[in-house]
């Protein structure tokens, strides 16, 4: 298991099995300053959408969009309980998704944990 921290942005730990990962895309936000550290780590290549091209980041701009059903924009997350954010993640991840042959992220997300990882 790997774990990454970026001691600038501490607002969240992400852990993942380095077998999960294969590559990540990002917009050119200050939260990924650390890239170089997230390749080594988790044995992954990092990848820049350029500016203005959301296609380009695939299914997380769908994401985005279901994230404004529970968060509408502007809405300070800081401020926000964090059971009611473990919550809404919690909906958001057992949605069956169009992109993922109307399975849910949560349910591929524990088949390949079960599958790599054991």
């Amino acid at each position: 298991q790997m774990c990454i921290r970026d001691s600038r942005y501490c607002c969240c730990t992400v852990c993942l099995p380095s077998q999960l990962v294969k590559t990540i895309t990002c917009d050119r936000g200050a939260e990924f300053a650390n890239w170089l550290q997230i390749e080594e780590r988790l044995h992954c290549e990092v990848y820049f959408a350029d500016p203005y091209c959301a296609w380009q980041k695939g299914a997380i701009e769908n994401l985005n969009g279901l994230l404004r059903e529970f968060y509408p924009q502007g809405r300070n997350l800081s401020c926000a309980a964090t059971a009611t954010l473990k919550r809404g993640l919690a909906l958001l991840n057992a949605r069956p998704r169009k992109v993922l042959n109307f399975h849910s992220a949560q349910e591929l997300w524990d088949f390949e944990l079960n599958s790599c990882c054991t």
